[in-house]
């Protein structure tokens, strides 16, 4: 997926903003830590960036031209001055760093610049930290280094002081949708998508899978029939269907966080914000249903479900806290 400047300063405003203002003053940083969750646009801030520093027809002096030979490279990711670094299986080892660093001795073959970023930088082994760390104590003043995390505190406070820290905020829900929808997806789907993860990418395999497609039957026509039938039909069906389809730990997490947005969903309707359904393909059915139930009701069940997610991080019985869960949502 490739964006323009413009777009993925809708995306991070105030990252995109940062490092203009860097591009303008020329005033760059030997290295950079880009922090946040997966899906904020680290990566590709990042190459957009390394394309300012290398474009040769920068427009309006700081956003590349995504024309010249420069960029083109770039964006088919065979530059000859930029590296980037990932994880060889679980980690980045100390024979990645040092490959870096012979890379880095050697002339620049095009423009005297050299950049290089680090995916997953904490991933590092110990002796892979170390060996960045003597690289960085070492700023060439015109080598740029990024480094990208999405676990900011497993980073070493030695190599966290030699970087100057970006933050990039989760992707608000209302671009994300927009971006899903503009990706293909349904509007009445992209909705769940957004709100179950913050990464397009994500979203867009989510809504592929076959076991996701399942467990939204599942947990739609789990709370039919406790808005509907009896304590002992719904149990039932949560034993024969429901907890076969969530066996884990996560499984079982992402069902509840699709059952409390039906509730979310039934108290925007009662409050009049029905622009924010999540399940907006189920409008109609949730109106009939939001007028059935009050608004303390709605919150003593969504209180029920957070709870319940809660307690599932502790070593809790998972059948056992569905069974106590339904209990709780059909009293009353």
């Amino acid at each position: 997926m490739h964006r323009e400047w413009e777009q993925l300063e809708k995306l991070q405003p105030l990252v995109m903003k940062l490092l203009k203002q860097a591009l303008l003053k020329k005033r760059i940083a030997h290295a950079y830590l880009f922090e946040g969750m997966k899906g904020t646009g680290k990566r590709e801030i990042g190459l957009m960036f390394a394309k300012a520093l290398f474009c040769e027809k920068l427009v309006d002096d700081f956003k590349p031209c995504n024309a010249c030979i420069q960029c083109k490279r770039i964006s088919h990711g065979n530059h000859p001055d930029i590296h980037v670094l990932e994880p060889e299986g679980t980690s980045i080892k100390k024979e990645q760093i040092s490959s870096l660093q012979k890379e880095f001795s050697k002339k620049s073959v095009e423009s005297g610049r050299k950049f290089y970023m680090i995916i997953d930088a904490d991933k590092m082994t110990a002796s892979a930290a170390n060996s960045l760390l003597k690289f960085l104590e070492e700023p060439n003043s015109e080598t740029t280094a990024i480094l990208i995390t999405e676990h900011i505190q497993k980073i070493l406070p030695t190599i966290y002081s030699r970087c100057q820290h970006i933050t990039f905020q989760p992707i608000p829900k209302r671009e994300l949708v927009e971006m899903l929808v503009d990706n293909g997806v349904k509007k009445g789907r992209a909705p769940l998508l957004a709100n179950l993860t913050n990464s397009v990418e994500d979203a867009l395999r989510l809504q592929e899978d076959e076991w996701f497609l399942q467990a939204r039957k599942l947990v739609l026509k789990l709370y039919e029939i406790q808005s509907r039938q009896t304590l002992m039909d719904t149990l039932l069906f949560l034993q024969t269907d429901w907890l076969p389809h969530f066996k884990s730990r996560e499984q079982m997490d992402t069902g509840l966080d699709m059952l409390l947005y039906i509730y979310k969903d039934l108290l925007y309707i009662q409050l009049e914000q029905d622009n924010e359904l999540i399940y907006p393909d189920l409008k109609a059915e949730w109106k009939q249903q939001a007028l059935r139930v009050s608004s303390k009701r709605l919150s003593e069940q969504i209180l029920a479900i957070l709870e319940a997610k809660k307690r599932l991080q502790s070593n809790v019985n998972g059948s056992l806290l569905m069974e106590q869960l339904i209990i709780k949502l059909q009293e009353g």
